[in-house]
């Protein structure tokens, strides 16, 4: 018997005003599971990491979270319903510390559960180094830490990551990897949208390619992983 994915995108199609970016985008995400977006720039990942999260909401197709229509609904009622966004721009407080940023996130996230800031700290044991530094001095890595972080303190039941490793050191990528890797083996359900292959499949149990707003390939990320040919056709890599 088939699982009910605890999200489905259906044909959605979204624009910025009369710029047309996703043409009829459909995915699915099960519990347990971490699902990749793959793809260059501008084919629409960002995009469709809004559209589910509400900040850019589609104009036809619907986004269903355990089986309910949220297309269309605001952003803070998808988060307080289980859906926690990463965005690739980093939004902290710059002018306030680690652990103030920590504690904003925990009272304004109206859901309880397992992560709260020792728990973080457990996780990214740098942040409790730096818990009394400032966000604006943090570097890049260690704020993208702290976004996750922050978004971990909603206590989501997905976790939306857009484009984590962008503009990071290799070295901080693949403590990134490893961290976001945890977070799989503990059962946190992920939607990942990377440009980064080798980065993206390691993780992955499925990928959907997408170009030009539509998804060109959809399958297991071990065949893309196993598969120099498949990803040549599919992404000239």
């Amino acid at each position: 018997m088939k699982t009910s994915p605890l999200l489905a995108v259906e044909s959605i199609h979204t624009a910025y005003g009369l710029s047309r970016v996703l043409f009829g985008i459909s995915l699915e995400v099960t519990a347990g599971e971490c699902v990749c977006l793959l793809g260059r720039n501008g084919v629409g990942k960002t995009t469709t990491m809004r559209s589910v999260m509400g900040l850019t909401p589609p104009a036809s197709g619907r986004v269903l979270w355990k089986g309910q229509d949220i297309t269309g609904w605001p952003p803070h009622k998808i988060a307080r319903a289980g859906i926690g966004f990463v965005p690739e721009d980093r939004r902290i407080f710059a002018e306030l510390t680690v652990w103030e940023n920590l504690d904003v996130a925990g009272r304004a996230g109206g859901r309880y559960g397992h992560w709260t800031i020792d728990t973080v700290y457990e996780l990214f044991p740098v942040l409790r180094d730096l818990r009394n530094r400032q966000g604006g001095f943090l570097s890049g890595g260690e704020q993208q830490m702290l976004t996750i972080a922050r978004t971990l303190m909603g206590n989501p039941e997905l976790l939306l990551l857009d484009e984590p490793s962008e503009g990071l050191a290799p070295l901080v990528v693949e403590t990134l990897r490893l961290k976001i890797g945890e977070l799989r083996d503990q059962g946190l359900t992920i939607l990942l949208a990377e440009q980064g292959v080798e980065f993206s499949l390691s993780i992955a149990d499925r990928v959907y390619v997408l170009e030009k707003g539509e998804v060109r390939h959809a399958g297991l990320a071990c065949e893309l992983r196993d598969d120099r040919e498949l990803r040549e056709k599919l992404m000239a890599l």
